[in-house]
């Protein structure tokens, strides 16, 4: 079983705080397999982790985080962007068109872009993936939902840390029985459903310090646009 971090977000994302180096250092120390850089509508950092990531002993999975208009959906495995802004099956089709796996990140978390409440079950059930556990986490209950609906529909399920600073690289990772060391392995063992979450909730005061940094950054870009 490789262990996979699937959601971290580096500087380029309007709420990321590190450069790529460092969430690669943070997935080495704690013993990680494998490392996604997925930010918000953006790809160039991603690709340049998945081409460092061999100098740290890891797996390097390009992707990003795309915000459809429904919501924000994981683009696994893909080395190009994806537009954002598209209906949401549209936003799956274009994935997997660049070859990349299509997974829901938090989807019962409406104050965070998750999909459910704007598109049917059916809709929903149409991704490759769930993640059924966010590190960034409350209570837990959009966990649990996720995970509900996952089983439901005998749907892969995976774990992810959205970490937006290094340290949190980690915290949450999908478990994944690979048949060898290596993209194509990973990508095709979740296709399969070969996985297994665990994780633990990131500190209410880091959540809070993240989302305020991003609260920050995204107030400094648009006055910059506006200027």
């Amino acid at each position: 079983m490789l262990s996979v971090e699937l959601h971290a977000h580096s500087a380029l994302s309007y709420d990321g705080r590190d450069p790529v180096e460092m969430l690669l250092e943070q997935a080495q120390a704690v013993g990680l397999d494998a490392l996604a850089v997925t930010d918000h509508d953006e790809i160039d950092a991603s690709l340049e982790a998945a081409e460092l990531a061999a100098d740290y002993d890891l797996i390097g999975i390009p992707g990003m985080e795309v915000t459809s208009a429904d919501g924000h959906v994981l683009a696994i495995g893909v080395e190009e962007a994806v537009p954002s802004g598209r209906p949401f099956v549209e936003t799956l089709e274009e994935i997997r068109s660049r070859g990349g796996l299509a997974i829901v990140p938090h989807p019962f978390q409406s104050s965070r872009s998750g999909v459910a409440p704007n598109i049917s079950q059916e809709e929903l059930a149409s991704a490759d993936a769930i993640e059924v556990y966010n590190s960034r986490l409350l209570t837990g209950r959009a966990n649990r939902q996720a995970e509900r609906f996952a089983r439901t529909h005998d749907l892969p399920m995976t774990a992810g840390s959205d970490a937006h600073i290094a340290e949190m690289v980690g915290q949450a990772v999908t478990r994944v029985g690979a048949e060898e060391r290596s993209l194509d392995g990973i990508l095709d063992a979740i296709r399969d459903g070969r996985t297994s979450v665990e994780g633990k909730r990131t500190p209410w005061h880091i959540s809070f310090r993240q989302a305020a940094g991003g609260a920050k950054r995204r107030v400094k870009n648009r006055l910059a646009e506006f200027l």
